[in-house]
């Protein structure tokens, strides 16, 4: 099991002790439709497998101050009540800034983004609103795992 689905399990735990949860997971027809949608808006750009493994566990996750964006809530069969932080509605927000566009942005605290670079092909953390780079990770799942362990 992955590192970070661990340390879901504890998050559930705390959402659970304050009478919340986490999101459901997407669809595969939802991930489908997420593929196409970005590929209309932002271009050809293709979701990492790992986080497209992440949405098939929880639709995207709000934890203390800590945001993974998940499945834009029109693209879901089932639409939650809660607000959700879609993933193509926040990159077109980010992507207003030109030297942003090398970027998939996965998800951002109140210091960082957590970020692929396109050019690069490596995961980041970027110092927001600097775009300064804080650290590498060779996988989503280890950029996901660090993001998790700070909210913790």
């Amino acid at each position: 099991m992955a590192q970070w689905k661990e340390l879901l399990i504890q998050i559930k735990k705390i959402e659970e002790k304050y009478g919340s949860s986490l999101r459901n997971p997407v669809t595969d027809m939802e991930i489908s439709k997420l593929q196409l949608d970005i590929q209309k808006k932002l271009g050809n750009i293709e979701l990492p497998k790992s986080y497209v493994d992440f949405l098939k566990t929880v639709n995207g996750l709000d934890f203390n101050g800590l945001v993974i964006y998940g499945v834009d809530e029109h693209l879901l069969d089932d639409q939650e009540a809660e607000n959700l932080h879609g993933f193509i509605d926040t990159n077109e927000i980010w992507y207003e800034n030109e030297w942003q566009k090398q970027y998939i942005f996965l998800g951002d605290s109140d210091t960082a983004w957590y970020c692929l670079d396109l050019k690069k092909e490596i995961f980041l953390e970027l110092d927001k609103p600097s775009g300064t780079q804080i650290q590498s990770f060779d996988s989503f799942d280890s950029m996901l795992t660090e993001a998790l362990q700070t909210t913790l």
